[in-house]
């Protein structure tokens, strides 16, 4: 249903859906890296993914700039300000978790990346895939919403599918690692990697409240 009976007759700007378009595609590069970051697992390589997933953070965070300076010039919008707002920063902060994720690796140097660090980073992949496709059909949600509602179930089956992993990494971590520094490094790198699927699930969050309000 529609806000009001007006709203059949006054344009709204378009130029946020390409926007935020922009910013899934930049998650789904960084989740592409961060794979091949913890696959790769040696000190030079995860220096180098670093370097190229912070290239996709700062292009996030322009893009996130950009809708917010959007925002302040825009008289009409698709839907509320805040909303937008609100989705941009968290498109935003599933990029800024992946980028933590990688400096972690690279700061603190770990003897080894356990091998749940590629299930997650897999996971992160699958939620940029559907926050992907959820984005792409944002313009079109008055028309249909039953894609939507898909993709952001399969971010908050993603997210529980890396609450799993998490969980599991972190009992095997305290019951077989010895090594006091290595449990903190490991520990914190992995918390970061599951943050991402965390904001990727709240993405879809954001997205049902926008369907509820305006589909």
């Amino acid at each position: 249903m529609n806000n009001s009976f007006f709203d059949k007759f006054v344009p709204k700007e378009p130029k946020f859906f390409p926007i935020l378009k922009e910013m899934a595609d930049v998650i789904l590069v960084a989740s592409d890296l961060i794979i091949e970051c913890v696959e790769k697992a040696d000190h030079e390589s995860a220096i180098e993914y670093y370097k190229k997933i912070k290239e996709q953070e700062k292009k996030g965070d322009a893009l996130s700039a950009k809708i917010f300076d959007e925002l302040n010039s825009t008289f009409i919008t698709p839907f509320d300000r805040e909303d937008i707002h609100h989705l941009a920063d968290k498109l935003d902060d599933v990029t800024d978790y992946i980028n933590s994720c990688a400096k972690k690796i690279v700061l603190y140097n770990p003897k080894e990346i356990p091998a749940s660090a590629v299930e997650i980073a897999n996971l992160v992949k699958e939620g940029a895939i559907s926050i992907g496709k959820a984005v792409a059909e944002l313009d079109v949600m008055k028309k249909n919403s039953k894609n939507i509602k898909e993709y952001c179930l399969e971010l908050k089956v993603t997210e529980n599918k890396a609450d799993d992993v998490y969980e599991n990494f972190l009992i095997d971590l305290f019951e077989n690692k010895k090594d006091a520094v290595e449990i903190i490094k490991l520990k914190e790198i992995m918390s970061e990697l599951e943050k991402a699927t965390d904001a990727a699930e709240h993405v879809g969050k954001i997205i049902k409240t926008i369907i509820v309000k305006y589909a």
